[in-house]
C-alpha cells in the first residue's frame, strides 16, 4: 500500500456540503441530493466525482468520532460561472498529496484509513497538512461493490 506522492495544482470544485461527524454520518443523504442535481453543473473538467472532507485544525491530534467536519459532494470545473444557488464553490490550494489506490467496499474502508493515519503517516517522511482530504470516484467506482476502485488523496508536507 505504497502511495504516489503528487504535487497537486489548485482545483476549482462545485458541489454541496454538509457538517457531520463519523457518529452522525450523513454521507448517503449528501450524495443522493448531489447526484440528483449534478447534471446541472456546466464546465466539468472530467466525469469524476469528488468526495471531500474539510477537517478542523487538530482533528486528528485528539481524535473522536463525535467531532464535526464538513463533507462535500462535488466535481471539478474548468471555470466557475452561472453558479446555481444550489451549489457552492471551493478551491483546493495546490500542494503535496499522498495518493492511495483503494479497491473494496465501504465496510472495509475504515481499516484502510486506519492504516494510512495510524501507520503510514508515522513511518513516512511526511506529516498531515491542514488542507482538504478527498477521494476521486472515477469510472471504476461502483458504490459498495468489492471491485470498486477509487483514489484517496491525503494532504501532506515534509517533516
Amino acid at each position: 500500500m505504497k502511495p504516489r506522492i503528487v504535487e497537486l495544482k489548485s482545483k476549482q470544485l462545485l458541489g454541496i456540503n454538509q457538517k457531520m461527524s463519523l457518529i452522525d454520518n450523513k454521507t448517503f443523504e449528501l450524495w443522493k441530493n448531489f447526484r440528483q442535481r449534478s447534471n446541472d453543473i456546466l464546465n466539468k473538467s472530467s466525469q469524476d466525482f469528488i468526495s471531500l472532507q474539510v477537517y478542523p485544525e487538530g482533528y486528528f491530534e485528539t481524535f473522536s468520532p463525535a467531532k464535526k467536519f464538513v463533507k462535500w459532494a462535488c466535481v471539478e470545473v474548468n471555470v466557475i460561472e452561472d453558479i446555481s444557488t444550489d451549489f457552492q464553490n471551493l478551491i483546493i490550494e495546490g500542494g503535496l498529496y499522498a495518493v492511495f489506490d483503494y479497491k473494496g467496499t465501504v465496510e472495509s474502508a475504515p481499516a484502510f484509513f486506519q492504516y494510512i493515519y495510524g501507520e503510514w503517516i508515522s513511518k513516512s517522511d511526511y506529516i498531515l497538512d491542514d488542507r482538504p482530504h478527498f477521494e476521486v470516484l472515477g469510472d471504476k467506482y461502483k458504490n459498495n461493490d468489492p471491485a470498486s476502485e477509487e483514489e484517496i488523496w491525503i494532504p501532506i508536507k515534509t517533516k
